[in-house]
């Protein structure tokens, strides 16, 4: 798998913080730790956008449209 490099200057209090977190999970180190966090984050976010499929979307607004002419 080809790699790509990305290079990051984080607050101190961050770097502070995934310090610790690495620690107390036994993570060699806090680079380690960025990229699993990293990696969670992008996950979550694609599972996010693999949500907003337009058609589910549409069937839900229907959904709704139908609830508030019952109730009206």
């Amino acid at each position: 798998m080809a790699q790509r490099r990305l290079e990051l200057d984080l607050p101190e209090e961050l770097f502070n913080r995934l310090c610790r977190v690495s620690d107390a999970l036994g993570i060699p180190n806090a680079a380690d730790a960025a990229l699993i966090a990293l990696a969670d984050w992008v996950s979550r976010r694609k599972a996010e956008l693999d949500d907003r499929d337009p058609d589910q979307r549409y069937f839900i607004n229907e959904a709704l449209d139908e609830l508030a002419r019952k109730k009206g």
